[in-house]
């Protein structure tokens, strides 16, 4: 094995290690999810302790209930303008929803959306969607722009009508 081999060899090693670190799939199988509000946010423990930086993810490793903070207007929201999608996968704890395909009201194509939350803001930067087409492939940009939009006045309508201005 030449010196080249092994140091491809040890990043894929590490960047294996690394996207393992990030997945979250260690997580305590058995623990009960119960969502609670604080504010904007959708927390899962709301003892849980911030993470700062990288470093951060190796201190700690008592705690196998490691939270995701989303805001919960963008979660309420992309439900409420996705709710002729079937939904397949709900996950609070990363801010991943996965639907089926589905068909718009008074669409002729049926689309499957999957939806990350990753930030507690009510803000554009909080909402990744991926939206395909059955047959079609990824949806055209101005189309996902768009719903990320009616997503994102919706939730600012949802926030509106708690009274938390």
């Amino acid at each position: 094995m030449t010196f080249d081999t092994k140091m491809r060899a040890l990043l894929l090693a590490g960047s294996v290690l690394a996207l393992g670190a990030c997945s979250g799939s260690g997580a305590n199988q058995n623990a009960t999810p119960i969502p609670l509000t604080d504010g904007d946010e959708l927390v899962t423990d709301p003892n849980a302790p911030r993470r700062e930086g990288i470093l951060d993810l190796f201190t700690n490793q008592a705690d196998a209930n490691t939270s995701l903070r989303v805001n919960r207007y963008i979660w309420n929201a992309s439900l409420d303008v996705l709710n002729f999608l079937p939904i397949e996968s709900v996950d609070p704890f990363s801010g991943v929803i996965v639907t089926g395909f589905g068909t718009p009201p008074g669409g002729g194509r049926a689309y499957r959306a999957t939806i990350y939350v990753q930030d507690p803001a009510l803000d554009a930067r909080s909402l990744k969607l991926a939206l395909v087409s059955q047959g079609g492939g990824p949806v055209a940009t101005e189309t996902v722009r768009a719903v990320e939009d009616a997503i994102l006045t919706r939730a600012r309508q949802l926030r509106i009508q708690d009274g938390r201005l």
